[in-house]
C-alpha cells in the first residue's frame, strides 16, 4: 500500500477530534482528512441517526461535525482564577543518551512567545507562527541541534505559586513525527484532569520543535518551542482554564 492508501485506510477509524489533529500534521494530511466520507464515519460514531436520512444534510459532514462539536460562539467565559504570573514550566528534552534542553520557564516568558520569527526561517513555518491561532511559543537561546537517527523524548510539568502545587502537561512522550516540510518536530499527550471533571477527557497537549537547517543532512537546529491545546483552547483565557482543571498534587 502507498502512503496515502494508508492513511485512507486509517482515517476512517478515527475520532472526529483526532482526525483534526491529523489535519495539523502536515499540508498532505490536511488535504486528504479534509475528505467528507471521513467526517461522515466521524459523525456516524458521533451522531449516528444524522447519517441515515434518505437525503444528506446541506451542510458538507466536516461542517456539520465542527458547528456541533464546538461550542456555541460568543459564550463569554469567567475570568481565569489563574495567570501565567502564577506559572512556570518545567520542560525537559532529551536523546538517549543525554539531555537537550531543560529549563524551568516563568509563565509570562512562555506566554509572550517569539514576537518576531528568527532569519532563516522558511515561509511556511514563518506563516505557521505569524498566524492568529493563540500558541505559546518558547524562544531557545542557545539553540541546540537534535540528531534525527536518535528517539527525542519530553516532559512538561506546570507549577503553581501560590500553592506550590504541580500538574502534569506531558510525561515522557516522544517526538514521532518530523515535518520536514513545515520543520517542525511534534509529540503529545492526553491530559489528566482532576476527578472534579469526570466528564472532561480526550483532551491532548502538542508540543513542537521549531528548527531550520543546520547544514547537516541528519541533524536539526532548534531555535523555539511551541506549546498549545489545539481546538480546546484557542486564547489565553482559555488555556488557563484547561491549566486550572488539571489534576494538581
Amino acid at each position: 500500500m502507498t502512503y496515502e492508501e494508508v492513511l485512507k485506510a486509517v482515517f476512517p477509524f478515527l475520532e472526529g477530534v483526532d482526525l483534526a489533529s491529523c489535519m495539523a500534521v502536515s499540508k498532505q494530511w490536511r488535504h486528504i482528512a479534509r475528505d467528507d466520507f471521513f467526517w461522515k464515519c466521524a459523525c456516524a460514531k458521533r451522531w449516528p441517526s444524522i447519517c441515515k436520512r434518505p437525503n444528506p444534510p446541506t451542510l458538507p459532514y466536516y461542517k456539520l461535525y465542527q458547528t456541533f462539536y464546538k461550542r456555541r460562539p460568543g459564550r463569554t467565559l469567567l475570568p481565569p482564577r489563574l495567570s501565567f504570573d502564577d506559572l512556570e514550566f518545567f520542560i525537559d528534552i532529551w536523546t538517549e543518551d543525554r539531555f537537550i534542553f531543560s529549563e524551568v520557564v516563568p509563565g509570562p516568558i512562555l506566554q509572550n512567545g517569539i514576537k518576531i520569527p528568527s532569519p532563516g526561517v522558511c515561509d511556511m513555518l514563518r506563516l505557521h507562527m505569524e498566524s492568529s491561532e493563540y500558541k505559546m511559543k518558547l524562544p531557545v537561546e542557545p539553540r541546540f541541534t537534535v540528531p534525527l537517527s536518535q528517539t527525542v523524548n519530553v516532559s512538561v510539568l506546570v507549577g503553581r505559586k501560590d500553592s506550590n502545587k504541580v500538574a502534569c502537561i506531558l510525561n515522557k512522550s516522544k517526538f514521532d513525527y518530523i515535518d520536514r516540510t513545515a520543520y517542525r518536530a511534534m509529540a503529545n499527550d492526553y491530559l489528566d484532569f482532576s476527578p472534579v471533571y469526570p466528564f472532561t477527557t480526550g483532551i491532548r497537549a502538542w508540543i513542537s520543535l521549531l528548527f531550520m537547517d543546520s547544514g547537516n543532512e541528519g541533524v536539526v537546529d532548534v531555535f523555539g518551542i511551541e506549546m498549545d491545546f489545539m481546538d480546546a483552547a484557542n486564547s489565553k483565557e482559555e488555556v488557563l482554564w484547561l491549566l486550572d482543571m488539571l489534576d494538581w498534587k
